[in-house]
C-alpha cells in the first residue's frame, strides 16, 4: 500500500523541502536496517526538550527549579509522545514490517519514537523556527493543562482535604524577605496527616500555590 505522505505535511502544516527525511523519520529498523528514524529520534528528543523548556521559562519566569522540572517532565514523556502521535493519526504513515499487535495496531512505543522522529526530521529539514512552530501548536493543550494545574493548585488541595478529612488545609506564612518592590514570601501547607510542605513565591498567593502543588503532588 503506496504511503500518502502529502496528506500529512497537509495535516502538519509542515512541506519538507528533502522528502527522503520524512520518510525516514518514519521508517522502523524492521523495515530497512540501514535507513531508519532511530538517529532522527536521538535529535527529535533533543529538540523537543529544547522547545519545551524555553516555553516553560516564558510562561513562569519565576518558578523554582523543582516545579518546572516537573511539568517538563510530564510535558516531554513518552506518553505525551504518543498522544500527540495519535492525534495526528501518524500510525497510517509509519513503515514497518513486524512490530505491530493484534488488529493491525502500532506497539505504543513505536508511535512515540516516531513522534521524536518527526521533530528531528523538521528541524533538519527547515530549521529551529519551523519546528519550535510545529511543537507549540501540538503540544498547546497540554501546555495549557500545566497552567491550569499552577493555578487551580489550591483549589485541587482544599476539595482532596475535604473529602478526606472533613477538615480545610492549614497554611503558615514562614517568612517575609527581601525589599518592598521585590518581596519573597515563604508559606507552609499541611493536611492532617502531613508535615508542613514549604515553597516561595513573590507574593503570599504564589507561596501558596507552589506549596499546594508540592502538597499535592507528594500524595498522588
Amino acid at each position: 500500500m503506496k504511503i500518502n505522505y502529502h496528506k500529512l505535511e497537509k495535516k502538519i502544516k509542515v512541506f519538507f523541502k528533502d522528502k527522503n527525511l520524512l520518510i525516514k523519520s518514519l521508517t522502523h529498523k524492521s523495515y530497512s536496517k540501514e535507513i531508519n528514524y532511530e538517529k532522527l529520534e536521538f535529535l527529535g528528543d533533543r529538540v523537543l526538550g529544547l522547545v519545551i523548556a524555553k516555553k516553560l521559562l516564558e510562561i513562569y519566569p519565576d518558578e523554582k527549579e523543582g516545579v518546572l522540572d516537573k511539568k517538563y517532565a510530564s510535558l516531554v514523556n513518552k506518553k505525551t509522545c504518543l498522544q500527540i502521535a495519535k492525534k495526528i493519526n501518524l500510525d497510517k504513515y509509519i513503515l514497518t514490517l513486524d512490530v505491530r499487535k493484534k488488529n493491525n495496531i502500532l506497539e505504543n512505543k513505536v508511535l512515540s519514537d516516531c513522534c521524536e522522529a518527526l521533530i528531528g526530521s523538521i528541524y533538519l529539514d527547515k530549521g529551529f523556527n519551523s519546528v519550535e512552530r510545529f511543537i507549540l501548536e501540538l503540544w498547546s493543550d497540554n501546555i495549557k493543562d500545566s497552567i491550569i494545574t499552577q493555578v487551580d493548585a489550591k483549589t485541587k488541595l482544599q476539595e482532596l482535604s475535604l473529602k478526606k478529612f472533613k477538615k480545610l488545609p492549614v497554611y503558615k506564612l514562614i517568612s517575609n524577605t527581601g525589599p518592598r518592590h521585590k518581596p519573597l514570601f515563604k508559606v507552609g501547607v499541611k493536611l492532617i496527616n502531613t508535615e508542613f510542605f514549604l515553597a516561595e513565591g513573590n507574593s503570599k498567593k504564589d507561596a501558596e500555590q507552589n506549596a499546594a502543588i508540592l502538597c499535592l503532588e507528594s500524595i498522588k
